[in-house]
């Protein structure tokens, strides 16, 4: 009998190597011979003409541009949607474009990702500048007898679906588009030595980044005129603070997300029998609102707090892996996120049973009283900061009454005290929009110590929350969390609570909850 000799581990990989990053290929088995490709790319239908209509957002992105074109005199000025982000290994998360990209162009969920805006600066004929020309670049539908059409498992038709052309694009949003091919040509367009200053949004898309910064070190290589990156912070904060103040259309989106929201709610009242029967009651109250967000919307625009018990005391509870207990306080923090990608963000805290005991109850009413007491001044005229003094002033004064603080409620107020803040951490408002915690690049001038105008949204929403190993307040306090936001508009003569569908009143909450349950 003959033997062969093993083969050994070194001469193997070397019959068989193959680089690591095609190796992701391997589980495809795709046929590679020509007949194949010659099979696969023939005798298909032509592609239907889709019925592609200019959005109602267009009009209003176009003066969003305008506005940010006037602060960029002579600027190129260049807003990624973002790529696709890796979830695990090969596959990838839902895309969502970049909240800038999505505000400056109208579009919402339907736009492919690796696109971006640029906004590029004209001049007059004596060398003026005379504001921007909008052009979007974007990897369009490839044919269908191309590889890329049956092959490619992040851009294929045949795997993802068909993309828009580029003439669909530019009829949807009303701007110019471009193949993303030509971006790089089109940015470096007397980069330095046209003295164009080139300005990119930061952190929305590592691959345009990269090409950005390529081209700004050719043109200081090539002793042309220096580019301020210090500029991208400049952007970024300019596109933020552009949407401080929400034109009529923003407005309508956040009505539709509030009210998608408001009916997640009810959803999740009429199941609360079922999380309590359930070992992670938690994830019933989770799935119940997402499930309701999907069908209504785009997504949930955050991950839904659903925290029973003294889980309520954790600011961003987001496992959601607990029980639901009879006798507790559940606290839903969640927000419809609708196609557009504005959303809501709501919290209401729900007796589990129904009706709350006393000492919930009361709790309850300090953290509604503080949230009254910061709509009365969340009018215009009145800067930001004062809807957070105004909860505080009620809820360090309940403190004090129950006698939790060290001291008096206005030495707690104090900027040498601030003891009432143990029991709620967190600020009372923030802006709400494309992003739950919006314009977050904004001035402080402009937001914390910003005037109130009318279009402004951001939320109400003071709480309280007394963990269970708390010894500073006495045990009948222990592991209850409070808090109730509301989503606010500002109006002309004052505000609207855009989410006053829910009710807040402890004795209304009660009653609703009973109506919805039978």
């Amino acid at each position: 009998m003959t033997t062969e000799s093993t083969p050994s581990a070194e001469e193997t990989a070397e019959e068989t190597e193959q680089p690591v990053g095609e190796r992701g290929s391997n589980r495809s088995q795709r046929p590679t011979s020509e007949a194949f490709r010659s099979f696969m790319t023939s005798s298909w239908a032509p592609r239907r003409d889709l019925d592609v209509q200019r959005t109602e957002a267009a009009d209003f992105a176009a003066a969003r541009r305008e506005r940010l074109s006037e602060r960029f005199p002579g600027a190129r000025l260049v807003v990624p949607a973002g790529g696709l982000r890796p979830r695990s290994n090969d596959t990838d998360y839902r895309f969502r474009a970049h909240s800038a990209f999505a505000h400056l162009t109208g579009t919402g969920v339907d736009l492919e990702p690796d696109s971006v805006l640029v906004l590029h600066p004209l001049t007059d004929d004596d060398g003026t500048p005379a504001g921007h020309e909008a052009v979007l670049y974007v990897r369009p539908l490839a044919a269908r007898d191309t590889e890329e059409f049956y092959s490619d498992a992040r851009y294929g038709e045949f795997w993802v679906g068909p993309r828009p052309a580029l003439d669909d694009v530019a009829t949807l949003t009303g701007i110019r588009t471009e193949h993303v091919d030509s971006l790089r040509d089109a940015l470096a367009k007397d980069v330095g030595t046209g003295g164009v200053r080139l300005l990119m949004v930061p952190e929305a898309d590592d691959a345009v980044a990269e090409l950005v910064e390529e081209l700004r070190a050719e043109a200081v290589a090539a002793e042309a005129e220096a580019v301020e990156e210090v500029g991208d912070a400049t952007l970024a904060e300019a596109v933020s603070e552009l949407r401080l103040v929400k034109d009529a259309w923003e407005v309508q989106q956040l009505r539709d997300a509030v009210d998608a929201t408001a009916d997640g709610f009810e959803q999740v009242v009429r199941e609360l029998s079922r999380a309590v029967a359930h070992p992670r009651g938690e994830r019933v109250v989770e799935t119940t609102f997402d499930a309701n967000a999907r069908l209504q919307g785009n997504a949930v625009g955050y991950e839904t707090i659903a925290a029973s018990g003294d889980h309520a005391t954790t600011l961003h509870w987001i496992r959601n892996d607990g029980s639901v207990a009879s006798g507790d306080l559940i606290l839903v923090d969640a927000g419809v996120e609708v196609e557009s990608l504005y959303t809501a963000d709501v919290t209401r805290t729900l007796p589990v049973d129904g009706t709350f005991t006393e000492v919930q109850r009361r709790v309850y009413q300090a953290v509604l009283d503080a949230a009254d007491a910061a709509f009365e001044v969340a009018v215009p005229g009145a800067r930001f900061r004062d809807v957070h003094a105004a909860a505080m002033k009620v809820v360090a004064a309940r403190l004090e009454e129950w006698g939790l603080l060290p001291g008096t409620a206005e030495e707690s107020l104090s900027p040498e005290g601030q003891q009432h803040r143990r029991w709620m951490v967190h600020g009372t408002s923030h802006h709400l929009g494309l992003d739950v915690h919006d314009c977050a690049q904004a001035r402080a001038e402009l937001y914390l110590d910003g005037v109130l105008e009318p279009g402004m949204v951001f939320t109400i929403e003071p709480g309280l929350y007394f963990k269970s190993d708390d010894l500073a307040v006495p045990e009948e306090y222990r592991g209850i969390g409070v808090r109730i936001e509301d989503d606010v508009l500002v109006t002309a003569d004052g505000n609207e609570n855009l989410s006053a569908r829910l009710p807040r009143r402890p004795e209304d909450v009660e009653a609703w909850m009973a109506g919805l349950r039978g």
